[in-house]
C-alpha cells in the first residue's frame, strides 16, 4: 500500500509542477487570425500558409530543434500527422540547411515541410518561449489551438479533426 501511496503522490507532484510552469512556456502566443506565412523548406520547397488553409483542412504549424529532447518524442507522431494533414515543421535554432536535411533523413523525416528558423525569429513571432510549440490553423486561417510541451499524437489528430469539424 505504501507503493501506490508514494506513486500516486508522485503524480500529483508532478502534475502540479507541470501545470505552475506551464504558463511560463506558453508565453504569449499570438492568437486570432494566423500570420501570413510564405516560407521555403530545406529542400527549396515553397510553404504557403494560406494557399495550405484553401484546401479545407487545418494545418498544423510545429515548432522544434534538434537539441530538445522532448522534440524526440513527438516526433514520429508529427510525421504520422503530417501523412494525413498538412504540417509545417519549424526547426527553430537549429543548425544550417545541410545539417536539418541529415537530421531528417537519419529520423526518417520528410524535409520537404521542414523550414528553417536559425534565430528564432518564427518561434519569437509566434510568442512561444519554448519546443515544442503546436499551432493548430483551422480552414479559416484562425488559431484553433496552442499546446506548448509535449503533446500525443492521439492530442494533435483530435484538436486537428475538431478544427477542422468546427469549420462551416
Amino acid at each position: 500500500q505504501k507503493n501506490w501511496f508514494k506513486n500516486i503522490v508522485t503524480i500529483l507532484l508532478v502534475a502540479i509542477v507541470y501545470l505552475s510552469i506551464r504558463p511560463f512556456f506558453q508565453g504569449d502566443v499570438i492568437q486570432g487570425d494566423a500570420p501570413i506565412l510564405r516560407l521555403q523548406s530545406i529542400t527549396g520547397e515553397r510553404i504557403d500558409l494560406q494557399h495550405l488553409n484553401q484546401q479545407g483542412k487545418p494545418v498544423l504549424i510545429h515548432f522544434w530543434a534538434t537539441w530538445c529532447p522532448i522534440c524526440k518524442f513527438t516526433r514520429d507522431s508529427v510525421e504520422s500527422v503530417a501523412e494525413d494533414y498538412a504540417v509545417i515543421n519549424i526547426a527553430t535554432q537549429s543548425g544550417a540547411d545541410d545539417v536539418l536535411i541529415e537530421y531528417a533523413q537519419q529520423h526518417g523525416m520528410n524535409a520537404a515541410n521542414i523550414v528553417n528558423d536559425a534565430d528564432g525569429k518564427w518561434l519569437q513571432g509566434f510568442g512561444a518561449r519554448a519546443v515544442p510549440a503546436d499551432f493548430i490553423i483551422n480552414p479559416n486561417g484562425e488559431i484553433e489551438f496552442v499546446e506548448v510541451g509535449f503533446t500525443s499524437e492521439i492530442g494533435l489528430r483530435f484538436r486537428l479533426w475538431w478544427a477542422q469539424l468546427g469549420t462551416p
